[in-house]
């Protein structure tokens, strides 16, 4: 593998003060980690090992740099100091000799080759490395949760610390997950590769689920005071596009991200002045974000490229599309979203699709054809909790006139959900409906 020579100690960047490198090293961490990681990864057959290692790396640029200054290639720099201690513990564990002189010469290589096309090269290899990291993050084997904070930790390069604070619990616990995840990986022997074709739909399928939960908890967070962290969408969007190229054949990636695009151009209109929560129809479409509405159509149109049906992905970002074209809310095209939500149904059929139908059909049809399909759903044992069964309920009855029924549901509603920005709006919808009948 030919990569770029990692510079020896230059002189202190010129004016940069002990502050600034940190940031500058908090920077090129942010980008390089996951790299690093899924590089000493492939090399170790061990992911813990790996990021412990690339902990090493860096840990060594924070003592180093601010004395010695900001190395020439800063990525490089950690990449061969990271590789150098891999190699140290790769050799303590007595591997072949021939091995060794693989990994010697790749390492020799690293310091002494310094141009752009081997760069190129590298890119390529670590871009593998990255899809077997990527796979192995979400692997089935560990909980949803375990999956997210691994991905986050190995993929985001965010800490402990941070992921707590993304998803509002302990950091201990986080910290539980994270290391229980690497025991069950190691313990499982879960290889270091991407699955094989029998194994990949099901394999995917988990990363996807991964990288959306990350986003959706950014885009409507289930607890807490804040209606929106967009810290963890641009991180799930970051995510997504990094897979999206990686693996730019596999349709329902492109899905994925046309959603998430479409979904985050919303973000401005989403959130009033005091922070308070804006529902779709009362937006205004003047602050989304046209390129992101461009970039998610164009994603969308790879996702529908290879002219086969659409999945699960696909479909809802044609549903986000539909309201993306719509300059006015009155414009929005409510029977194509409800086809588009019968096809999701037939497809991935689930409670919260068959809620997210009856909306459209009361939007296309009227509140009384919406009103039919919620009440089926009453049921329901995993919607018994789920705020927004209560919440749609609510609405549909206040557009028919039934105002006592839809206060009680807009009550019910806000005492179920956990966000407080959510309670608050819950609570407002509810006292408007008055103490009448």
């Amino acid at each position: 593998m030919r990569t770029t020579r990692t510079p020896r100690g230059d002189d202190p960047s010129p004016g940069m003060t002990a502050s600034g490198t940190n940031r500058v090293i908090d920077a090129v961490w942010r980008i390089e980690s996951s790299k690093i990681i899924a590089s000493l990864a492939r090399m170790l057959r061990d992911v813990g090992l790996a990021e412990e290692l690339a902990q090493d790396a860096l840990v060594a640029a924070l003592e180093s740099w601010p004395a010695s200054g900001v190395p020439e290639s800063p990525a490089a720099w950690l990449m061969a100091t990271a590789k150098r201690r891999a190699l140290d513990v790769l050799r303590r564990r007595k591997l072949l000799e021939r091995k060794h002189e693989e990994l010697g010469r790749e390492l020799e290589l690293d310091q002494q080759i310094a141009d752009r096309a081997a760069e190129a090269a590298q890119d390529d290899e670590i871009g593998d490395d990255l899809l077997r990291l990527v796979f192995v993050a979400c692997h089935p084997v560990l909980s949803p949760d375990a999956r997210v904070a691994l991905t986050l930790r190995l993929l985001g390069g965010l800490t402990t610390e941070e992921i707590a604070r993304a998803f509002l619990v302990p950091e201990p616990t986080v910290a539980q997950r994270i290391v229980r995840a690497k025991r069950t990986l190691a313990e499982a022997r879960v290889p270091f590769e991407v699955p094989r074709k029998d194994e990949l739909t099901a394999r995917l399928s988990s990363v996807l689920e991964v990288i959306y939960l990350i986003f959706n908890e950014g885009y409507s967070a289930t607890a807490g005071d804040d209606w929106m962290r967009p810290a963890l969408c641009e991180e799930a969007l970051r995510l997504g596009r990094i897979l999206a190229e990686l693996v730019p054949h596999e349709p329902e990636v492109h899905g994925l991200v046309a959603l998430m695009e479409i979904q985050a151009s919303r973000s401005r209109a989403r959130i009033g002045p005091g922070g308070e929560p804006i529902l779709l129809t009362d937006q205004d479409r003047s602050r989304w974000d046209p390129l992101l509405i461009h970039r998610g159509l164009a994603a969308l149109a790879r996702a529908e490229a290879p002219g086969g049906a659409l999945g699960p992905y696909a479909l809802q970002a044609a549903i986000a599309a539909c309201h993306a074209r719509a300059h006015r809310a009155e414009d929005t095209d409510w029977e194509r979203i409800a086809a588009l939500y019968d096809a999701l149904a037939q497809l991935a059929p689930s409670p919260v699709v068959e809620l997210n139908r009856a909306v459209a059909l009361a939007m296309a049809f009227g509140p009384a054809a919406g009103l039919e399909v919620v009440d089926a759903l009453a049921d329901e044992p995993s919607l018994k909790a789920y705020h927004l069964l209560p919440s749609v309920r609510g609405d549909l009855l206040f557009k028919l006139g039934r105002r006592a029924e839809a206060r009680t549901e807009f009550q019910r509603a806000a005492a179920l959900t956990r966000n407080s920005r959510e309670r608050a709006l819950l609570s407002a919808r509810a006292d408007a409906c008055g103490t009448g009948p």
